[in-house]
């Protein structure tokens, strides 16, 4: 291991070889603080071309490579494990925006820029990058591309597959694959990225990547209401789309539940209360008090609990925060058994109705925290409580999960809707996916990564 530690120093510095358990603690443990992994090493690259000499480095010494962006995985899938043997290569250097082509509506950058710079780069030359998440200050695109990310405007955007011109892949064996272009429009065979899109790390390296920009948004209308059930919601949503097509941008929902725990670590960000609640924006250009009069007249005639408009740019950003601040406040609320689900929007309803009964049967007294992107039908769906005072929670997870997830694949749904799969999923997918989908997938992963080198553990 000396021998191979000595030569990673040489290819990339040894001041980007971190070995001390000090300095790899940042790196070994999950967002949700249930993967502790023991790597080899942490190397910190600075080019594509250094990331390509670790990858040679590995497969000649039969290395075990673990990439990693902000390490912001809810799933593990970029946690190591605790073997010691395992190499993470972190992309935190590769921070370069290489192009923004305004002509093409094409940004290039590095796998290590960060969500947030990249939508700063597109913003700067006039354009939107669309995607939109809460860890959007830490998260990286390759981590994004590596998870297929969706965030809260997959309704009008798509998620990252469809956000995605071009890919630049360190493979298995050490050779790049550039296929950074910024083409539309390609029929030369394969659509190649689109293996590297969403398999967590495990066919190769992803180091940059060509993303599609948008004009930016000179208007926005944005409101939160709250209705008395999950069907009205869906039934708003499917009326918003009528009324204003591709300008409906957004369409979250909260529950009542997840309404009181924002309450608890965030009381001066609730509006107000209701079973439901929808927070809906248009975009578009033009002018900004048309578009924001358009949703009044329109809200006008709808029938509501209660609702708020935002008046200028400060209160969007409230209602938005409020929105954000989800996730770690039910961090700071205790544990929770968390689904990453997605069914058709029109399943929704059903989902929420039977799967809490049969979970109330299971584990009477149980507490369902549901919110997240109803206009593409992703739930964030997170149950605890399973026993008085939360005791033995994670012992009750795979009962938990049976319940939530047959419900799911009975509607035509997914377990796994923008987080990934990782460790956390991989057991499950086994018994939910279609057999031969699997079969092809692992069919790839041995013609590209034969040694089984790429990221091993996870769901491959």
């Amino acid at each position: 291991m000396n021998d191979f530690l000595q030569q990673l120093a040489a290819a990339i510095g040894p001041q980007y070889i971190l070995t001390a358990q000090n300095d790899t603690a940042p790196f070994t443990l999950d967002w949700r603080r249930r993967y502790q992994g023991a790597p080899l090493a942490v190397a910190l690259p600075g080019n594509t071309a250094e990331v390509a000499a670790i990858v040679r480095l590995c497969r000649a010494h039969k290395i075990a490579i673990v990439p990693q962006g902000g390490n912001t995985s809810t799933c593990g899938a970029a946690t190591p494990d605790a073997s010691g043997r395992q190499l993470i290569v972190a992309l935190r250097r590769l921070k370069t925006i290489r192009r923004v082509d305004t002509d093409n509506n094409a940004l290039t950058v590095d796998a290590g820029v960060t969500l947030w710079e990249a939508q700063q780069a597109a913003e700067a030359a006039g354009r939107l990058f669309p995607l939109a998440l809460a860890s959007q200050g830490t998260c990286q695109i390759g981590g994004n591309l590596s998870t297929n990310a969706g965030g809260v405007a997959v309704l009008r955007y798509g998620t990252m597959r469809e956000l995605t011109l071009g890919l630049e892949v360190v493979l298995p064996d050490g050779r790049v694959l550039d296929q950074l272009s910024g083409l539309r429009k390609d029929t030369t065979g394969l659509d190649l990225k689109q293996l590297f899109i969403g398999a967590e790390g495990q066919l190769g390296l992803i180091t940059a990547a060509t993303l599609k920009l948008f004009p930016l948004p000179s208007a926005h209308a944005t409101a939160m209401v709250g209705v008395g059930d999950i069907e009205t919601a869906i039934d708003w949503l499917n009326r918003l789309r009528h009324r204003f097509g591709d300008r409906l941008t957004a369409f979250e929902v909260i529950d009542a539940n997840c309404q009181q725990v924002l309450l608890r670590h965030h009381p001066a960000l609730m509006p107000f209360s209701a079973p439901w609640l929808m927070l809906i924006e248009l975009s578009d250009g033009g002018d900004a008090a048309e578009l924001n009069d358009a949703l009044v007249e329109w809200l006008a005639t709808q029938d509501m609990l209660d609702g708020v408009m935002a008046q200028n740019e400060t209160e969007r950003r409230k209602l938005w925060t409020l929105r954000e601040e989800i996730s770690e406040s039910q961090r700071k609320d205790g544990p929770s058994i968390k689904h990453d689900i997605a069914v058709p929007t029109s399943a929704l309803p059903q989902l929420v109705r039977d799967c809490a009964a049969d979970l109330e049967r299971a584990f009477p007294g149980v507490r369902i925290v549901a919110f997240g992107h109803a206009g593409d039908g992703n739930l964030h769906y997170n149950v605890s409580f399973t026993r008085p005072g939360n005791v033995d929670l994670f012992d009750d997870e795979p009962a938990v999960n049976a319940i939530v997830y047959d419900h799911v694949y009975r509607l035509g749904g997914t377990l796994a809707a923008e987080h990934g799969v990782g460790q956390l999923k991989k057991d499950w997918l086994v018994r939910y996916k279609d057999p031969l989908a699997l079969e092809l997938m692992r069919s790839i992963k041995h013609a590209l990564d034969p040694d089984g080198l790429m990221n091993p553990g996870k769901w491959l």
